[in-house]
Formats: structure tokens, sequence, C-alpha cells
């Protein structure tokens, strides 16, 4: 058998290589440099310095887009880090319907988010179901403002984000269930430990990566949202615009023929720094937990 040249691995890997570079290495350094210019959608720019991100600090609408991001990550992480973990130990057991349930909470998770943002915006609207029903049932004389009320806007949009995250963070920690060995559980119940015991000291500990793992995604997922506000906000980020992520607030930047491309660019850098930073807190945390 004839040795393969030192190139051949290399040949291999260049189309996918080839195919980063071209749709995510270099989007990403010209997102870098039109930052630092004032480029719009049909006409040209020039090198701006740090304009931009002057333009940043004092934007107030940025303001309470951080803010929502940061009680997004605040209440979503430990949400969709251990409620499906719940679940998931519900549904590895062998019940009656069990396999009709777990389809029943996967299915948001393939369904489309635009879809389903649009579905819960027809029933937490003034005239919904929701409020509709209340009403019928003497439990409130006037509409609650879901889709409205600065807070209650964003806390149904989280509502959602969860409920459609469930299933997806299910089936990851169901595969890291099962690497979980039985006789550790085993043990700890002929030590005496009870259920809640051996979850917090044998099943943590066993799926502590996969934890790891869902509470960055859910983290990177919390500071780009944008289908969910988008949607039940109306377009526009609910009453005053208030309700805004920081994606949003790009799309708004660059949308029409005369979008602020170097101003966007802006905001997708300082989007990028902070969201590695929740991320290198996470890591770091882990790293310490683990010695």
């Amino acid at each position: 058998m004839r040795p393969h040249r030192w190139y051949t691995p290399w040949l291999l890997v260049l189309p996918a290589f080839a195919f980063l570079a071209l749709f995510s290495l270099w989007p990403a350094v010209n997102t870098g440099v039109l930052s630092f210019t004032n480029v719009h959608t049909l006409t040209g720019g020039h090198f701006v310095g740090l304009r931009n991100y002057h333009r940043i600090l004092d934007d107030p609408q940025l303001r309470d887009a951080l803010v929502n991001c940061l009680v997004y990550v605040a209440v979503c992480v430990p949400l969709l880090t251990l409620l499906p973990l719940l679940l998931a130990l519900l549904v590895e057991r062998n019940l009656p319907f069990m396999a009709f349930f777990r389809t029943v909470l996967y299915f948001p998770v393939i369904a489309s988010a635009v879809v389903v943002a649009l579905i819960w915006q027809w029933l937490l609207d003034d005239r919904g179901i929701a409020n509709g029903l209340a009403q019928q049932a003497d439990l409130i004389h006037s509409a609650i403002p879901f889709l409205t009320g600065r807070w209650l806007l964003l806390f149904s949009a989280i509502a959602l984000t969860v409920w459609k995250g469930l299933g997806y963070y299910m089936i990851l920690y169901l595969s890291a269930l099962g690497h979980v060995r039985r006789e550790l559980h085993e043990a700890a119940a002929v030590d005496g430990a009870g259920p809640v015991r051996r979850f917090w000291s044998v099943t943590v500990p066993g799926v502590r990566g996969t934890m790891l793992l869902a509470s960055m995604l859910v983290t990177v997922s919390a500071m780009r949202v944008f289908t969910e506000l988008y949607i039940l906000g109306g377009r526009t980020g609910g009453v005053g615009g208030r309700d805004v992520s920081v994606v949003m607030l790009i799309q708004q930047s660059v949308s029409g023929s005369d979008g602020r491309v170097g101003y966007a660019s802006a905001l997708s850098v300082l989007l990028f720094v902070i969201t590695i930073g929740p991320m290198a807190v996470l890591v770091l945390l882990n790293r310490r937990a683990e010695r």
C-alpha cells in the first residue's frame, strides 16, 4: 500500500474550508471593516473612525435592547437548562402513551418559528383566546395587554422561546442520560439517598457537560432573539418600540434604500462581543467546578 502525499488531507478539507472562508470568515471580517465607515445601502461611504461606536453609546433604544436581551438570558438560561432535564427524566420512563408525549413535546421544535409566533400572537391578542376565555370566566374585566405592555410583551416572548425550545434540549439530555451509569443510582439508593438526592448527586454531575452546552446555546439564542419579539411586537418592538432586541435594531438600521450599513455593522460587532462574554463566564465556571 503506497502512502499518501502530505497534501492529500488538505485537499480533502479544502472545499469545506473554502465554504467557511467565503460565507463565514469573510463576512465577519467585512462587517468589522464596515463598522468604521458610513456606508449606506445604495451609496458608498468613507472611513469615519469610531463615530459609529460613539453613536451606539448615545442610542437610547439600544439601552432598551440590551436590557431586554439580558432579561432574556437571565430567565431563559435557568429554565431551558433545568426544565428539559426534568422532562428527559420523565420521558425516558416506559410509561403508557410516552411515545405520544415525546412527539407532542418535540413538535414545536420542528414547527416554523414565524408560524408559532403568529399563533401565539393570535392567542395573546386583546381579543384573542386567552383574554376571551378569562373574561368569560369572570377572571378579568378588561383585556390583559400581553402584546402592548412593556414587560408583559417581553415575558410573553420569553414564554414562547422556552416553550419552543423545551423539546430540543430534552433530546440533548436524553442522549446524555444514556451515559449515566445505573450502578451509581443503585449504589446511592442502597446508601439511603432519595430521588432528589440522587438527582443532585448522580444525575446532575453525569450530565454537567450537556448542561454547559445547553446554557451556552441558550445564551447565544437569547442574545440573538428576533422572531419572537418581531412578530409579537407588531414588527416595531411594541408600543414605543421599547421591546426590541439588538438584532431588531440591526434589521431596522439597514432597512430601506438608505439603510445605515456602517452603523448596523457596529451593532453587529457589539452583539458579537456581548455574546462572547457570558459564554466565557460559563466556561470558566465549569472549569472551576471540575477542579
